[in-house]
C-alpha cells in the first residue's frame, strides 16, 4: 500500500517506533484487501495528507514561539486554522455537488500546498494567520470529501468499518508526523519542501480512480446540514463533538507551546505529541466495541471522567507519560463515540448532511478552544491549559449525568 511506502526516517534511530506503527497499520487495515479500489486509494491519499497536516500543526506554534510571538498570538494563529476548517466544512457540500469528489479533492490539496509554500515567502503574525486559514480550509474540504466518499462508496454492513479505518489512518498519519518531527530537522526551510512534496503525492492516488456517489448516497448530496443541527435526538452527540473540538483543538494548538515553555526541544515535543496521539489509536477499537456492548451514554460518561482525571494528573505534576497517555486515550476517542450517537437516528440518505454537521460542530469547538485557552495561559499560567480541558469536560459530564433515559437506541448507522 502506498501509505506504507514513505520511509524518510533512519531506521537505526527510530526502528522500534516505526515497526510498532507498521504492525498497528497492518493489523487494523487487514480488511482493506476486500474493499474497492477507490476506498483503498482514498485512504492512501488521506495517510499522506495527514502526515503533512500533523507536522505543520506541531511546528507552526513552535516556529512562532521561536520568533518571540506572545501566547495569545500563537493561539490566534491556531484558531485561524480552525476558522478555515469551519469555512471549508460549509463550502464542501456545494463543491461536491457541483464538481464531484475528485475535483474537490484536487482543490483541497492545492489550497493546502499553496498555503504551506507561502510560509517560506511570507512572515509576520497577520500573514501566517491568513495562510493557516487557507490551510485549514483545504484540510476541511479534504476531510469532508474523503468521509462523504467513504459513506457513498460503502454499504450498511461495511460503512462502520470504513469510517473506523478512516479514523485509524488519520491517527496513524498524525503519529507518523509527530515521529518525523522528533527525528528530522525542524527548521522552516528544511520542513516545507518535503511536506509540500507529501501533499503533491497525496493527489496521485485520486488521479488513478474516479469516486462517485450512487444509489441512496447520490440522493444525500443536496441534503442541508442545518436541520441536522436542530435534531433533538442528536443534540448530546453534537454537543460531544463541540466539546471534543475544544479539547483536541487546545491539545493540538497549545500543547506544543506548553511543552516548549517547559524547556523541551522540538524533538522532545514531537515525541510527547506522538505519545498523546498513539493513545488515541490504542483506544479506538476497544472503546468502540465497549460502546456497542454497553451503550454510548455509559461509555461517554466514563470517557469524559477519564479526560478530567488525565487533565488533573497533568496539573499535579504526576508522571507525564501515564498522564498524557490517559488524556489521549479518552480525549482522542471522544469524537467517534459522540459521532456514532448522533448518527443513530439518522436515515441513510441523511448521513452526508449529518457528517457535515458533526464536523462543523467539531470545528466550532476547535476554533473556540485555542482562543479561550491561549488568553488564560497568556494572562495567568500555562497550566490553565489543563484547567480549561477539565472544566469543559466537567460541563459535558454534567449534561450526560442529567440525561436520565438509558442509551437504548439502535446500533448506529455510521459508527466511526
Amino acid at each position: 500500500m502506498c501509505c506504507c511506502q514513505f520511509r524518510p526516517i533512519d531506521f537505526k534511530k527510530a526502528s522500534g517506533k516505526l515497526r510498532a506503527i507498521s504492525f498497528i497499520l497492518l493489523w487494523f487495515l487487514s480488511p482493506m484487501s476486500t474493499w474497492s479500489r477507490p476506498v483503498i486509494l482514498l485512504l492512501c491519499g488521506l495517510m499522506l495528507m495527514t502526515v503533512a497536516i500533523a507536522v505543520l500543526n506541531t511546528l507552526v506554534p513552535l516556529w512562532l514561539t521561536h520568533d518571540l510571538l506572545t501566547t495569545w498570538q500563537v493561539g490566534i494563529v491556531s484558531s485561524s486554522y480552525y476558522t478555515g476548517n469551519l469555512a471549508g466544512t460549509l463550502l464542501a457540500g456545494w463543491l461536491i455537488r457541483h464538481y464531484g469528489f475528485n475535483r474537490s479533492y484536487y482543490l483541497a490539496t492545492g489550497l493546502f500546498a499553496v498555503a504551506t509554500i507561502c510560509l517560506v515567502m511570507m512572515e509576520g503574525f497577520w500573514a501566517w494567520s491568513s495562510l493557516r486559514f487557507v490551510a485549514g480550509t483545504g484540510c476541511a474540504l479534504m476531510w469532508v470529501v474523503v468521509e462523504s466518499a467513504l459513506l457513498c462508496s460503502g454499504t450498511v454492513r461495511n460503512r462502520g468499518q470504513l469510517l473506523a479505518a478512516y479514523m485509524i489512518v488519520y491517527y496513524l498519519g498524525t503519529v507518523t508526523g509527530q515521529l518525523l518531527v522528533s527525528t528530522l530537522s525542524t527548521e522552516l526551510l528544511s520542513v516545507v519542501p518535503w511536506v509540500t512534496s507529501l501533499v503533491f503525492c497525496a493527489v496521485l492516488p485520486l488521479v488513478f480512480t474516479r469516486v462517485s456517489a450512487t444509489g441512496e448516497a447520490a440522493e444525500a448530496a443536496p441534503a442541508r446540514i442545518w436541520p441536522m443541527l436542530r435534531r433533538r435526538s442528536s443534540r448530546l452527540g453534537i454537543n460531544g463533538c463541540i466539546i471534543s473540538g475544544i479539547v483536541l483543538g487546545s491539545l493540538y494548538g497549545l500543547m506544543p507551546l506548553y511543552l516548549s515553555h517547559q524547556g523541551m526541544s522540538d524533538a522532545s515535543v514531537g515525541y510527547w505529541m506522538a505519545l498523546l496521539v498513539s493513545a488515541g489509536i490504542v483506544g479506538q477499537w476497544p472503546i468502540g466495541r465497549l460502546a456497542d456492548r454497553f451503550g454510548r451514554l455509559l461509555v461517554l460518561r466514563v470517557q469524559v471522567f477519564v479526560v478530567i482525571l488525565g487533565a488533573m494528573a497533568m496539573l499535579t505534576n504526576a508522571a507525564m507519560a501515564p498522564a498524557l497517555f490517559v488524556l489521549g486515550l479518552a480525549g482522542f476517542t471522544l469524537y467517534p463515540v459522540a459521532m456514532s450517537w448522533a448518527c443513530e437516528t439518522v436515515a441513510h440518505h441523511e448521513l452526508v448532511a449529518m457528517n457535515q454537521a458533526l464536523l462543523m460542530s467539531y470545528t466550532v469547538g476547535s476554533l473556540a478552544g485555542p482562543v479561550m485557552t491561549s488568553v488564560l495561559m497568556q494572562n495567568y499560567s500555562d497550566r490553565l491549559l489543563f484547567v480549561m480541558i477539565a472544566a469543559v469536560a466537567l460541563i459535558y459530564l454534567l449534561m450526560l449525568m442529567l440525561l436520565r433515559k438509558a442509551d437504548q437506541q439502535a446500533t448506529p448507522v455510521a459508527h466511526a
